[in-house]
């Protein structure tokens, strides 16, 4: 899809093709109506709190697939596997990280094809973050 803009053809981003932040917003929100009960992934948000989590994921994904760049301008160059190694994330947190971005993702309602983009980034991501084994 592609709109004019100052005149000249652009395409339109991820971001803004899915809807923008609000459906960002839906899935980083529903995403973490999930961790917030699981026994595995809780305890890797020492926070009480898992509305500054959310901000920041939120943030993250809105940049990464082409939004503002507010992350980066808040918090640096993301380091995720810097950020997340404190925590040992082993296969077992990687699928039930998976499974509760799953339901987030099948909320939605995306076209197959933005689905499955999406779906493909948050598996190799899952995967990316585990460091530990077992």
């Amino acid at each position: 899809m592609t709109e004019i803009r100052r005149g000249s053809l652009q395409e339109q981003t991820f971001y803004e093709q899915v809807g923008g932040e609000e459906t960002f917003r839906r899935l980083v929100h529903r995403f973490y109506q999930g961790v917030a009960d699981d026994p595995l992934l809780r305890p890797m948000y020492p926070e009480e709190d898992l509305g500054p989590a959310e901000e920041r994921f939120r943030l993250f994904l809105i940049q990464y697939w082409g939004g503002p760049r507010t992350y980066s301008e808040n918090r640096g160059h993301p380091r995720l596997r810097m950020r997340h190694a404190p925590f040992a994330v082993d296969q077992a947190a990687h699928d039930a990280w998976l499974r509760h971005m799953r339901v987030a993702v099948d909320e939605l309602e995306l076209s197959p094809e933005h689905e499955r983009q999406l779906w493909d980034y948050l598996v190799y991501a899952a995967a990316s973050m585990v460091n530990t084994a077992g």
